[in-house]
């Protein structure tokens, strides 16, 4: 019988299918059962004799199997009996479709066991239709091993089971498939390659793969299909090949709806919104017609650009084409409303539409949070829960976004309580909004844990950590997970680059910024906005204006924040000059200026030259165009008057403000504070809390500047007390500008007592200290926080370098110096700046090295300016260079008429050389350009009140006592040892009279003020305008030692402290 079963098989499948598609019974069961029980019958009918009792077996288990499941009453089935008529379709068309129309993964899987019991041989199609049934329920494992035992496949075989693979995530095992049926002999067809496409895409880690599969469609000459095609648009556009994207799609010969809106969805998710609107427009106008899909993309564009008539003309086009009533193009809608602000539209459309799904609550919730209306926002979501009973992953997400802000963290945490509640907490757009919520409420610890914590992370997850790294200041944190993510070979697109890009805004990133922009041409992002602007960003703060101007000339297209950014960059490297140009270019090509444009040309003037010839015409044009009335124009306005000198009018401006906020107080102070005139901010300050306006952490740093320069520590303590008691001790921002204060004012020690623990210190943290130690005279205390900072602290900076070689320079340290200029661009990547500069000419210049600190401006790496000239003539002074002493006044009068300092150092220059013609000379050259020296002063504060004392000043009250004072002092000194050095009284008089000059200098008599009028014992603080002559210095020597006093002399350069007859400068300064 087994032979005849044998011979027959072939005969017996055929009656098999026939009699499925012919034959059927009816069974008061549910359709699965019967299903079940009818291919069981119909399997036994064709089975022979002997089987029939072990097919009979199977059914009778069958049948009980689905009593005891649905607790049925027992079932009688006559197992030879002809079935009665049957309207199951996936029985009846067995022969005709195979497994693909089973209903039930227990149906298909009892129908495969009784054609594998019966050993019934299944054709290929029948084995490919298994095949898809298993995959289709989700049972891949079962379907590869069906694929795998087919005596014989065909291209559809393979076809149907790389199509299988990609439909369930499994990707490599999908290209892996491709190989393999390549190596037997089959050709793909467009469908499955569209599936391997498709598959490279959805992994956002098969770029390669991807771009292989390109190559492979142009070889086969499959590029002509549809499909194909638009799958490959879409796989550039997901991984921001735009460039590529746009190539490919202008090489197609034909395109449907479905190709134009996967480029547009491409130029969306890059952020080119305004190709987006032109490419819609080209469509309409080629005649083809848009799908809902089209129109939400467009709509969602719209919404990102500023053009309300635009928003009306696509609103206008939804309605003509009948799409009002589409539920997406109402969410889009409602999205687009929002995000423009417009809420009232936003609720009208979501009124207006029938049956709102789960994305359209979700779309009026997001419109209410984007604009900051709290309670509208919950009040929908309450809405939401009663009427629609569904919230997803998106609702929290929307309702956490109105929570990033200290004020609502309390209910950001509720929510995160909600969404543990209902299971949500791994749903990666919840965490990457809890993400969001953490960040910007300042709980980066939490965002950093639930980060690390998370079990999966897209791309927007690694944008957020990378961007709020970049924010906190964690530049290195961000170039670590930027360097992650491209190891990951993770998906990517011009926000991961535009954030890395100003991770790099650092000088000391130099080299990394530029392999960041290597990789932008890599792959093919270099033509986007975003990215290009980001780059003149980065290159603007390098102060590598040429390399900037360059990637402007290379974009295809320049928007308003390009120029921007252009204008920024001019005005933060010093160049007005430039900076115009810039402006003018920008208005040549028609783009128009907006606030910010005119708030970064206005920063570019600081001097009074420039105010009258650039700064004011850029007023007037302000005036004209009415920006006049933006809150930071206004405040730009103030501070660049106050920069200028211009004080009448920049406090003319702010008094003639109505309505005054923190900012506009903030600009007026800092504006006084930072331009000499410190008095005038305190003023300002004291009258800003008057009027009870709410102090931030700028207003604080303002303050503690106006203080620092004034040398004032009494206003510093008293603005400290009022930190504290504002809860603003903690703020590293406010502490930095307190520690700057207290080192300013000689109050070391303080300093010390502020500074945070080295793992909390921030890189202006080290910077103050490091600075304060130098400008103190603790060179070697300077130099060890250095090394301290290099162990356990961020990375040194231009400021930091700065600090250092300036207390090399007043330490007379040399090589040390040069070691760490040379040093600094080699082991840091710091590119050497004109301050850096400065400093190696002085510490030329200190030590007497003038041919050196001559050779090294001429083969500077940026060009001298007037500081360079300055200090070399200082230099000159000091050691009497008569020669080169005039050269430097040459240049520094070239580039600054005005400068007094050119004039009165050179006189002193030859004065100390002898040359008193040529100092009666400059003198006569002063009057005749109407140039003024400025003249010394020296003052002490005692008991709020500041004394201050001029040249030979005799108009204080306490006149005679004070010159009384000078001349016990005098005598006191000279029995001790002092013999006046007359080469510092720099007038052509005879030696007698020159000695009295000493001693009518301002720093005398503030310190004879000083000891009539402080008790015995305590350090006497006197300040001075101009650098303390070599005399007094010696003066201060010797009176600190015979009174046995600690005396605290503070000149524009340094502090000296005197105790016991010496000085902290070592007599080097």
């Amino acid at each position: 019988m087994h032979e005849c079963w044998n011979h027959s098989r072939g005969r017996n499948q055929l009656r098999f299918l026939s009699y499925l598609n012919s034959q059927s019974f009816a069974l008061k069961f549910q359709p699965q059962q019967q299903q079940q029980l009818e291919l069981a019958r119909c399997c036994s009918k064709l089975a022979p004799e002997n089987f029939k009792s072990q097919l009979s077996t199977l059914v009778s288990s069958t049948i009980l199997s689905l009593q005891n499941q649905f607790n049925r009453p027992s079932v009688s089935i006559p197992f030879l009996e002809e079935p009665t008529s049957h309207a199951i379709a996936s029985v009846s068309n067995f022969q005709q479709k195979g497994f693909s129309q089973i209903g039930g993964k227990t149906s298909g899987r009892a129908l495969h066991a009784l054609c594998v019991k019966g050993s019934i041989c299944l054709s290929i199609f029948h084995s490919n239709t298994l095949v898809s049934m298993y995959a289709k329920f989700g049972d891949i494992e079962t379907a590869r091993q069906v694929f795998d035992r087919m005596p014989q496949r065909n291209e559809a075989s393979w076809n149907q089971m790389v199509s299988c693979c990609v439909r369930v995530g499994l990707y490599s095992e999908a290209t892996g498939l491709f190989g393999k049926m390549r190596i037997e002999g089959f050709e793909p067809n467009g469908f499955v390659i569209s599936s391997l496409i498709t598959a490279c895409t959805r992994s956002e880690s098969m770029v390669n793969e991807g771009l292989q599969l390109h190559n492979f469609v142009f070889k086969c000459g499959l590029l002509y299909d549809i499909f194909v095609a638009t799958a490959l648009l879409y796989f550039y556009g997901t991984y921001g090949f735009i460039v590529s994207a746009k190539d490919l799609f202008e090489e197609m010969t034909d395109r449907n709806v479905v190709t134009w809106t996967s480029l547009m969805v491409a130029f969306s998710d890059n952020g080119d919104s305004e190709e987006v609107i032109n490419l819609y427009k080209r469509m309409k106008y080629e005649g083809v017609n848009c799908n809902e899909n089209t129109l939400a993309t467009v709509i969602t564009s719209c919404g990102l650009l500023e053009d309300e008539l635009l928003s009306h003309q696509i609103l206008s086009h939804v309605s003509k084409l009948g799409f009002l009533s589409n539920v997406s193009v109402a969410n889009s809608l409602i999205s687009m409303f929002g995000s423009r602000g417009n809420v009232e539209n936003a609720v009208d459309v979501f009124e207006r539409i029938k049956e709102r799904d789960t994305i359209s609550w979700n779309a009026i919730i997001s419109a209410y949070a984007h604009n900051e209306l709290h309670e509208q926002c919950l009040r929908h979501f309450s809405r939401m829960r009663i009427c629609h009973n569904e919230i997803n992953s998106t609702t929290l997400s929307s309702l956490l976004s109105v929570c990033s802000s200290p004020d609502h963290l309390k209910l950001g945490e509720g929510l995160h309580a909600l969404v543990f509640k209902l299971g949500v907490d791994l749903n990666i757009c919840v965490c990457n909004t809890l993400l969001n919520m953490y960040f910007e409420t300042g709980r980066v610890k939490d965002a950093d844990f639930l980060f690390r914590e998370m079990p999966a992370k897209d791309l927007i997850s690694w944008n957020l950590i990378i961007s709020f790294y970049v924010q906190d200041g964690d530049c290195l944190d961000a170039l670590n997970a930027f360097s992650k993510l491209l190891g990951m070979k993770k998906s990517f697109n011009y926000v991961t680059f535009a954030s890395a890009l100003a991770a790099c805004s650092y000088p000391e990133f130099l080299k990394e910024g530029k392999i960041v922009h290597a990789l932008v041409i890599l792959f093919g992002l270099h033509e986007n906005s975003v990215i290009g602007n980001s780059l003149i960003t980065m290159y603007g703060k390098y102060g590598m204006m040429t390399e900037a101007k360059r990637v402007v000339e290379a974009m295809p297209k320049r928007d308003v924040v390009t120029w921007n950014s252009l204008i920024g960059g001019h005005a933060e490297n010093e160049e007005p000059e430039e900076a115009i140009k810039a402006f003018r270019l920008m208005r040549e090509q028609g783009t128009p200026e907006n606030y910010i444009t005119m708030v970064n040309i206005l920063g570019a003037f600081w001097t009074g030259n420039q105010l009258v010839r650039q700064g004011m015409p850029i007023h007037a044009r302000i005036t004209l165009t009415g920006f006049e009335s933006d809150d930071y124009v206004k405040n730009s306005l103030i501070t660049m008057y106050g920069k200028c000198g211009d004080f009448y009018s920049s406090n003319f401006i702010f008094h003639g403000l109505p309505n005054k906020n923190s900012i506009t107080w903030n600009a007026v102070v800092a504006a006084n504070a930072h331009h000499g005139h410190g008095e005038e901010a305190l003023k300002l300050f004291r009258e800003m809390i008057n009027v009870r306006v709410p102090l931030d952490q700028f207003s604080f740093s303002a303050s503690f500047a106006a203080a620092a320069n004034l040398a004032i520590v009494e206003e510093g303590k008293q603005i400290h007390s009022l930190v504290i008691k504002l809860g603003f001790n903690s703020n590293l921002y406010v502490i930095n500008a307190l520690m700057d204060m207290y080192g300013k004012c000689g109050e070391m020690n303080d300093v010390l007592k502020l500074v945070p623990e080295p793992i909390y210190r921030t890189r202006l943290s080290w910077n103050v200290l490091i600075s304060a130690l130098s400008r103190h005279g603790c060179f070697h205390e300077a130099r060890e926080t250095f090394y301290e900072m290099l162990k356990v602290g961020p990375k040194p900076d231009h400021v930091t370098f700065v600090s250092l070689l300036s207390a090399c320079s007043h330490g007379g340290l040399v090589n040390e110096g040069l070691w760490y200029f040379k040093s600094m661009t080699k082991d840091y990547g710091v590119p050497p700046g004109i301050e850096h500069c400065v400093c190696i000419i002085d510490l030329y210049g200190r030590s007497g090295l003038l041919s050196e600190a001559e050779s090294f401006i001429e083969e500077m790496p940026v060009p001298p300016n007037e500081l360079v000239w300055r200090s070399l003539l200082a230099a000159c002074k000091t050691h009497g260079n008569l020669e080169l002493g005039k050269k430097a006044a040459k240049k520094l009068v070239e580039l600054d008429p005005s400068d007094d300092s050119a004039y009165v150092l050179y006189s002193n220059v030859c004065a100390t050389t002898g040359k008193w013609e040529e100092v009666e000379s400059i003198r006569q050259k002063m009057v005749i350009n109407n140039i003024k020296k400025k003249p010394a002063c020296s003052w002490v504060k005692l008991k709020n009140k500041v004394s201050l004392f001029g040249m030979g000043d005799d108009s204080h009250p306490q006149a005679k006592q004070i010159y009384s004072k000078l001349d016990e002092i005098r005598k006191m000194i000279k029995e001790a040892g002092y013999v006046a050095d007359t080469s510092f009284a720099l007038h052509d008089t005879d030696e007698e009279q020159k000695e009295q000059n000493l001693w009518n200098h301002s720093e005398r008599l503030a310190l004879a003020f000083g000891l009539i009028n402080t008790p015995e014992g305590s350090t006497l603080r006197i300040f001075k305008n101009l650098r303390v002559c070599g005399d007094c210095h010696s003066f201060y020597k010797f009176v600190s030692g015979i009174i046995r006093r600690e005396i605290v002399l503070r000149d524009p350069y340094r502090f000296h402290h005197f105790r016991n007859g010496e000085c902290s400068c070592c007599d080097y300064w």
